[in-house]
């Protein structure tokens, strides 16, 4: 059987990859207390320990309980869309009509229909070096080709808009960001992010931005919207991390006015309608109650970040840049390792399979997120509760504490 082309395109997950070493290492002796083992902590996924709050439970089983089930509207139940715009406006000040938004099945879905949308076969697509593997994934399934420029701590791991010019040619179609990202925390400082809004919109381009940890920002300095700079960026969100619905698959698309009909048309064609007891159950989601407890959340993840990062930097595992948002710290560790020059190979991999085997502590190397000096970095999620952070943070001082020596890479 031939396989379509654009698999070529299309790496592992290794994220996912590593999940099941550590799953397969769990099952081991080294992780069964009756054989004197303990049992693996897992810094590794970034899905957070909290679930939906209880005023959306409730409301997903009420409405399954009375036969609220039939499909939607392939752009989502209206009611969702007005309780989603009115957020934007409660939030961030700003003014979304309701019309613009499109509900997903999920941010992946939402991704999906705007690449397939924006992209066609032969473009470019800017990203930058580190990012969330599945993005450019996205770009290279809708036949477009992803461009990763290299991002250090002197641009917090983002584009800047100098640096979108620089590369800008002929093939460009356009940008995909994330703010806050995966796998950094970082976000993109507003000022910038107009002038890449502005640079994009000179050369005819579009702007998409993943603001999927949005709702997980710390600072007021980068809690706003991409949207604030027009209306021509699309924004990618997302019910699984601020509002904790991870299996629920729920997302929305804010769309130009002009996009709303051809990403209806495909929706329609590629999806039907987002899940309607997910859309019943989300519409709880706005609620004070829900509201109240995801905010609480919000501060429960800065006080783990404000844990974490001191508590890495005391070993000897360096934060170059202090993370904003999400539930991610990207930490060098280039002081235990050799070899950084090939991801794929040596480096953060090794010490983190490594630390996983001595230490019982899942973690996530570099090379899932793009190419540049990605194998001296470990991304460590805080979406675990702060008895197993602080429990993490004891075993690898176990392991990183009594030498700075490298491991072979």
């Amino acid at each position: 059987m031939r396989l379509a082309r654009r698999l070529d395109g299309i790496e592992p997950f290794y994220v996912m990859e590593c999940a099941k070493a550590a799953a397969e290492l769990a099952r081991g002796p080294g992780c069964d207390p009756a054989q004197g083992g303990r049992p693996m902590i897992y810094l590794n996924i970034g899905e957070p320990d909290f679930t939906a709050p209880v005023p959306v439970r409730e409301a997903a089983a009420a409405a399954i309980a009375a036969g609220r089930t039939q499909y939607t509207d392939a752009t989502g139940l209206p009611a969702l869309r007005e309780r989603i715009a009115a957020w934007y406006g409660e939030r961030f000040g700003l003014a979304i009509a309701p019309q613009r938004i499109v509900v997903t099945a999920g941010a992946s879905a939402a991704l999906q229909l705007a690449c397939l949308a924006l992209v066609e076969q032969g473009d470019e697509v800017l990203l930058p070096d580190p990012s969330y593997p599945c993005n450019r994934h996205f770009v290279a399934a809708a036949d477009g080709t992803p461009v990763l420029l290299p991002a250090g701590p002197a641009e917090r791991f983002q584009l800047s808009a100098a640096m979108v010019e620089a590369a800008w040619t002929a093939r460009t179609r356009g940008v995909l960001l994330a703010s806050p990202s995966n796998p950094t925390g970082t976000s993109i400082d507003p000022q910038e992010m107009g002038r890449i809004v502005d640079a994009v919109r000179r050369r005819g381009g579009f702007t998409l931005v993943d603001e999927i940890y949005l709702g997980l920002s710390f600072d007021a300095r980068y809690g706003g919207s991409a949207l604030a700079h027009g209306e021509d960026v699309v924004s990618i969100n997302s019910f699984s991390k601020y509002f904790g619905m991870t299996g629920w698959r729920l997302g929305w698309l804010v769309l130009p006015p002009a996009l709303v009909g051809p990403v209806e048309r495909l929706a329609q064609n590629l999806f039907i309608c987002p899940s309607t007891p997910a859309q019943q159950a989300a519409l709880a989601c706005f609620e004070p109650a829900s509201i109240a407890e995801v905010e609480q959340r919000r501060e429960a993840f800065r006080a783990r970040r404000d844990y974490l990062v001191p508590a890495l930097e005391a070993l000897g595992l360096r934060v170059p840049v202090r993370p904003d948002g999400a539930f991610y710290v990207w930490a060098d560790c280039s002081a235990f390792v050799d070899d950084t020059r090939d991801p794929t190979r040596g480096g953060s991999w090794d010490l983190a399979f490594e630390l996983m085997r001595r230490a019982q502590v899942a973690l996530t190397p570099g090379r899932d997120f793009g190419r540049h000096d990605t194998a001296r970095f470990l991304r460590f999620s805080y979406a675990s509760a702060m008895p197993e952070l602080q429990e993490a943070v004891r075993r690898l001082g176990e392991v990183l504490g009594p030498r700075r020596t490298k491991v072979p890479g």
